[in-house]
C-alpha cells in the first residue's frame, strides 16, 4: 500500500533534472493544479506520478520533436480560490498548456482563465458537463462524462431488481453533476431517487446524511465525492447494519478509497474510466506497468488515477509530436481535432472538429476486503 511520506518522496525524486541524454531545445512547459496536500491529495499525487513517468521515459528517449516535457505543479488543496492563483501563476510563467486539474469545482475556476488566455486545459480529472457544455475548443477532455459513469451504475443495478436508489454527494459543483447524471439516468425508467444527503468539500461530517438516506432503506446507495468522505458513509453505514450495494464513481480515487476502508472495502462497486492498470491485459497496461517497475518507487503499487495521468500524458505527446518542432498551441489544438480512433494500445481516442471529447469507456468494478479491484 502506498504510504504518505513515501508517496511524497517517490514523486519528488520523479522530477526532470535528469535526462539520460543531453537536451539542448526549449523544454515544452505544463503547469498542473492539483490537491498535493489535504483530504484529497492522493487524487494529485497519483495523477503526477503517472504523468510523470510517462514523460520522463519520453524524455529520456529525446522527448517531443526533440523537446523535452516538464510538468510544474502547485498544490490547491482542491480549494477553487487556491487554483485560480495558481492557474493565474502559470499563466504569467508562459507555461504551454495546463495539464491534469484534479476536480469539477477547481476547473470550473481555472477554465475562464485559460480560455481568455487561450491557452489549452488538457485532460482535467472530471467528468462535470459543464465542463463539457457549451463546446469549448481550449477544453480538451480524455475521461467519460460523469452521466456516462451513473448511467452505467443505474443499468447495472436496475438490471438485478434494484430500484430503490439513494445518493450520498458533495455539496458542490462536482457531486450536483453527479447528481443530475443519476435522476437522467433514472428517469427514463419512471424512477427517481429515494433519498439524497450531502457532505461538504473536504469534511467528513456525514452523519446527517446518513440518518436522512438510511431511514428511506434504500436497496442501493451511489455515492459522489472524493475517498475520504465516502469512506466515512461506507463505514459508519455497515456499523449501522446496513447491507445494500455502494456504488462511487471513479473520481472517488479507487486506491485511496480501497485503503481507507479495508476490509469494509468488500463489494464497494466503482465505474471506471481508464483501462484496468494491475495486469498488461492490454498494450497500455504493460507499458505503464514496465515504466512504473523500471522508476523503482518504493511502496507504490498500480492504480487508476496514476494510469489516468500516464494515458494524458502519451496522448498529449501524441498531439504535440503532430504539431511539429515549431508548435503554437491553436497547430496543437488543431492537431487533436486532427485525431480520429486513436489507438494508445487498448484503449481509442476519437476526436475532430467541435468534438473535444475523446473517450466514453466505462466499466464497472469491484473492491474486495484484500485491497484488491476485480473486473
Amino acid at each position: 500500500m502506498i504510504r504518505r511520506r513515501q508517496l511524497v518522496a517517490s514523486v519528488a525524486g520523479l522530477g526532470l533534472s535528469h535526462y539520460a541524454i543531453a537536451q539542448s531545445e526549449k523544454p515544452i512547459f505544463l503547469g498542473q493544479s492539483a490537491p498535493f496536500s489535504g483530504p484529497s491529495e492522493q487524487l494529485g499525487n497519483l495523477y503526477n506520478q503517472g504523468a510523470r513517468l510517462y514523460f520522463d521515459a519520453l524524455n529520456a528517449k529525446g522527448g517531443i520533436n526533440g523537446r523535452p516535457v516538464e510538468l510544474k505543479r502547485l498544490d490547491d488543496g482542491y480549494d477553487p480560490e487556491r487554483c485560480a492563483a495558481n492557474t493565474r501563476q502559470f499563466i504569467s510563467e508562459g507555461v504551454f498548456a495546463l495539464f491534469g486539474y484534479v476536480g469539477t469545482p477547481t476547473s470550473l475556476a481555472a477554465l475562464p482563465l485559460a480560455t481568455e488566455a487561450k491557452i489549452p486545459f488538457f485532460a482535467p480529472f472530471t467528468g462535470a458537463q459543464t465542463l463539457r457544455e457549451p463546446y469549448n475548443r481550449y477544453v480538451i477532455h480524455l475521461r467519460a462524462s460523469y452521466f456516462d459513469e451513473t448511467a452505467a451504475m443505474i443499468k447495472q443495478a436496475t438490471s438485478v431488481g434494484i430500484t430503490k436508489i439513494a445518493v450520498f454527494y458533495q455539496n458542490d459543483s462536482f457531486g450536483q453533476a453527479g447528481l443530475e447524471g443519476v435522476t437522467r439516468a433514472m428517469a427514463p425508467l419512471k424512477l427517481q431517487p429515494v433519498a439524497t444527503g450531502t457532505v461538504e468539500r473536504n469534511s467528513t461530517d456525514v452523519a446527517q446524511a446518513l440518518k436522512d438516506i438510511l431511514s428511506k432503506n434504500p436497496e442501493a446507495i451511489v455515492q459522489i465525492g472524493s475517498y475520504k468522505g465516502c469512506a466515512t458513509f461506507v463505514r459508519m453505514a455497515r456499523r449501522a447494519g446496513y447491507v445494500g450495494n455502494f456504488y462511487n464513481i471513479s473520481f472517488v480515487g479507487t486506491q485511496a478509497l480501497s485503503e481507507e476502508l479495508g476490509a469494509v472495502a468488500r463489494g464497494v462497486i466503482v465505474s471506471q474510466v481508464m483501462p484496468y492498470p494491475f495486469t498488461a491485459a492490454t498494450p497500455i497496461a504493460s507499458e505503464y506497468l514496465g515504466a512504473l517497475q523500471a522508476s523503482g518507487l518504493l511502496g507504490t503499487n498500480p492504480n487508476y488515477s496514476g494510469m489516468e495521468g500516464f494515458v494524458a500524458a502519451k496522448v498529449f505527446a501524441e498531439a504535440a509530436r503532430r504539431a511539429g518542432k515549431v508548435m503554437t498551441r491553436e497547430g496543437f489544438l488543431s492537431a487533436i481535432q486532427g485525431m480520429q480512433a486513436l489507438n494508445i494500445g487498448g484503449m481509442t481516442f476519437d476526436f475532430g472538429p467541435q468534438k473535444n471529447v475523446g473517450s466514453r469507456f466505462v466499466e464497472m468494478t469491484m473492491l474486495t476486503e484484500d485491497g484488491r479491484v476485480r473486473r
